[in-house]
């Protein structure tokens, strides 16, 4: 009885194969179904291995929401050389929420001198290279994130002998400054506390000494962070006039970073950039020096490199497949009905009618003749 039952079973399973398997006796190969079949396995491998490539990459995922992080410390990390001596210049934070000065111990003042050597004028050169070419290809960007570049790449010392005193001062460090617009800014004499506000000591310094060029190696907000090469790093500006204004209006925007290499929380920003002789007569008003105004975004930006999952590789490797399969079998048998139909129409031409026979009384015989057999 329970092999009946298996039996009945086995059938109905049987009668429910969706794949029937047809005698290798029955089936007929030919040359042509042979080319189209080494053309599709041909193709179906060349599309595997390209599949499988775009299963390997990542891709970063940009994603925007509304920063409510407005309680903590902003990061400002500063590397810049100016023309002037230390003892002429001073650097500060004007914090527009307070109206107050920002601490400003965590600067470093360095004299050094304002050319570089030519190891550094390399670097330097890599570094505006590497700038333009993000400019242009925003996707490199991407690149960086993933490769996860030691950023920034430090000012190399200088090699050659210091033969000369310094001329220039180069301010590096970082300070910590409530997440709200202000003024960073670097201008002639010292800063000194002041109740509206703030004051430099300006008046001490002859304008013969005037010289905002300068160089900015490293500008960033946030923490340092692997593979973000920020926008102004590599700058030089050379000053036209003693008397000259150098002006960063610039955009802070914060950023979750996320890829399989690191994980931090940093900031990116956009620039722009102004430049003017001080020039009262001529209704050019202000101060010489440079100055860098940042305000923040209310976006955030959370950057997410993501990977394809293998199910959709498996489902799009299956489509691969089957897509193809079916194609060349459609396409073969369409090639195969065009070329029978062409060959039925030659050889229905290749027919032509026998000669009519003409007789003495004007009648014709359109009949084939007999065959008759003789015998000798």
């Amino acid at each position: 009885m329970r092999r009946l039952n298996r039996k009945k079973t086995l059938s109905l399973v049987k009668e429910l194969d969706a794949f029937p398997k047809v005698p290798e006796s029955y089936v007929e190969t030919s040359a042509s179904g042979g080319t189209v079949s080494l053309i599709a396995f041909t193709t179906m491998a060349l599309l595997t291995i390209m599949e499988f490539s775009v299963y390997q990459d990542t891709w970063m995922k940009y994603e925007y929401e509304v920063d409510k992080d407005f309680s903590s410390k902003l990061r400002i990390n500063i590397d810049i050389t100016v023309a002037m001596k230390c003892q002429y210049i001073g650097a500060d934070v004007l914090d527009l929420a307070e109206t107050m000065v920002a601490s400003a111990d965590g600067l470093v003042y360095e004299p050094v001198m304002f050319d570089l050597s030519p190891q550094q004028k390399e670097w330097q050169r890599m570094l505006q290279l590497i700038q333009s070419r993000l400019q242009e290809e925003h996707s490199l960007q991407d690149v960086l994130f993933k490769s996860a570049i030691k950023s920034p790449i430090p000012l190399p010392s200088r090699e050659d002998d210091l033969s000369q005193p310094p001329d220039a001062c180069r301010i590096h460090g970082h300070l910590y400054v409530n997440k709200v617009a202000g003024n960073f800014h670097i201008t002639v004499g010292k800063a000194i506390p002041h109740p509206r506000g703030h004051a430099h000591l300006a008046a001490l310094v002859n304008h013969d000494s005037y010289n905002f060029s300068h160089r900015i190696d490293h500008l960033s907000f946030g923490e340092l962070v692997p593979g973000i090469i920020n926008p102004l790093d590599g700058t030089e500006k050379i000053a036209i006039d003693y008397n000259q204004m150098f002006q960063y209006f610039i955009t802070v925007v914060p950023t979750k970073l996320h890829t399989y290499k690191i994980s931090a929380d940093t900031h990116q920003f956009s620039v722009t950039e102004r430049e003017r002789v001080i020039n009262h007569a001529a209704g050019s008003h202000g101060f010489s020096g440079i100055f860098m105004k940042y305000d923040l975004s209310s976006l955030m930006v959370t950057v997410t490199e993501e990977h394809m999952p293998f199910w959709q590789f498996f489902v799009r490797l299956c489509g691969i497949i089957g897509g193809i399969f079916s194609t060349t079998g459609m396409l073969h048998g369409i090639g195969k009905f065009i070329v029978e139909i062409i060959c039925c129409r030659f050889r229905l031409g290749s027919y032509k009618p026998v000669n009519s026979v003409s007789f003495a009384d004007g009648h014709t015989d359109n009949h084939l003749p007999l065959l008759e057999n003789s015998t000798h």
